[in-house]
């Protein structure tokens, strides 16, 4: 079969793809972006932003010899305002109309498992399950995982449960840590899928995509960081429900990584299948492994191990950085003649030209600041970042010498800020 799937570059979406290309089926891919695919001859791939896929008539192209369609496209968090509507609603229902206008009938639809008053990311989802499955000219398949784990990585919420169970010395508990959550492997999660398209069954319907086990978030976490090979706790810290709602708006508000008031809402609430959806093991024969037995049987690595405690030191360089090119611009806007002026000279730049040259890059300095913790042009930003303190080392370093052996190490402190700047390049690759 020929398969058309959105979101196949992301963390669910490329599992899937990796299904069903082992399946032996041909995959057109609706990406982002071209990385995280495999290069297979029969995997063809078409860049597309779902925020401008509003119309049928602009999927109609992508159609062309597709058999089936595989919805896999979300986002955590909305880059513009009105985009959990336009990628969760409007895009897939545009899609949802060009396959009924080609004659494509088979549409899945990789939704989630929540409660609409969690936050829109769950509402705008469920908004499009309940507006798909009443489309009569199409069978449709709605699956609605639960928390999706991999031994093979992990992104978004994984990722923070990763991180929260890999801390030093220490696990910090929503609560009592008591919320329950039915986790499901990633590759049972695109089993279920490859299943929907090959052997429908039938009729339209909505299938819980969850594991066998109803856990607790406690041991939920206690088992992965069983399973990275960490020492047991030396304590399991209750943090006040309240508290967790404030270091949620502060994750809405700094916009980096999963942690928000949705997931947040999510995992106060719990997220396990109440029985309101069909099972996998009676529309789809598929009895999903324990992802708990998974974790007591299988080894973890050392990457791993550095992505979970890599994890949540993310947010704190970069906040680093932006604090660091705050203070630089302040300290260039207050800074004194006197102070700046000795060393310019000794650098050959006119006296004239002094105040307005520490002007100038002082607001540069705060430009960045203020693009780095907007997140605007994050990686052209880091770039800038990284020349301006080459500039800042290799001028004074060479026509100024002495600065190496400056008392303060300001410019030595400058080669171990060159090497923070990389690692923050890199670790916001988070794809």
């Amino acid at each position: 079969m020929r398969i058309l799937v959105t979101g196949a570059s992301g963390f669910i979406g490329s599992g899937i793809v990796e299904r069903l290309l082992a399946e032996g089926h041909q995959v057109v891919a609706c990406v982002r972006n071209r990385r995280n695919l495999s290069g297979c001859e029969r995997l063809s791939m078409r860049r597309v932003d779902l925020t401008r896929m509003l119309s049928a008539d602009v999927w109609a192209p992508l159609l062309a010899g597709v058999d089936a369609v595989i919805n896999a496209a979300g986002i955590l968090r909305e880059p513009h305002p009105g985009d959990f509507e336009r990628v969760h609603y409007q895009a897939p229902m545009a899609l949802a109309t060009a396959c009924i206008k080609n004659g494509i009938r088979r549409f899945v639809q990789v939704s989630a498992l929540g409660h609409p008053e969690d936050g829109e990311f769950v509402a705008s989802k469920h908004r499009f399950d309940q507006a798909l499955l009443k489309a009569a000219e199409l069978d449709v398949i709605v699956l609605r995982p639960s928390v999706v784990a991999s031994l093979r990585g992990s992104y978004g919420g994984t990722s923070m449960l990763r991180a929260m169970s890999a801390l030093p010395l220490v696990v910090f508990l929503p609560g009592e840590g008591s919320q329950k959550i039915q986790p499901l492997w990633l590759e049972d999660l695109a089993r279920m899928v490859e299943r929907s398209i090959t052997h429908p069954p039938g009729s339209s319907v909505m299938v819980g995509s969850v594991g066998p086990e109803v856990v607790t978030l406690r041991d939920y976490l206690l088992a992965t960081r069983r399973w990275l090979k960490l020492p047991e706790p030396r304590l399991m810290i209750r943090v006040p429900m309240g508290l967790v709602g404030l270091v949620n708006i502060v994750g809405d508000g700094l916009r980096a990584g999963p942690l928000g008031r949705v997931m947040g809402c999510m995992l106060a609430r719990g997220n396990f299948s109440d029985g309101s959806c069909a099972s996998a093991a009676d529309h789809l024969g598929i009895q999903p492994r324990s992802v708990m037995d998974g974790l007591s049987q299988s080894a973890s690595f050392v990457q791993d191990r550095w992505q979970a405690r890599l994890y949540p030191l993310v947010p704190l360089a970069w906040l680093a950085l932006v604090v660091i090119w705050v203070v630089s611009a302040l300290s260039g806007f207050l800074a004194d003649p006197d102070t700046f002026g000795p060393l310019l000279s000794r650098m050959g730049v006119p006296g004239r030209h002094q105040a307005a040259l520490v002007l100038v890059t002082s607001s540069i300095n705060l430009v960045l600041a203020l693009a780095l913790l907007l997140r605007w042009w994050l990686n052209g930003v880091l770039v800038l970042m990284l020349l301006s303190v080459l500039a800042y080392t290799l001028g004074p370093g060479l026509l100024a010498s002495e600065q190496w052996l400056d008392p303060t190490g300001g410019l030595v402190k400058n080669l171990g800020l060159i090497v923070l700047i990389l690692m923050v390049m890199v670790l916001e690759d988070r794809r």
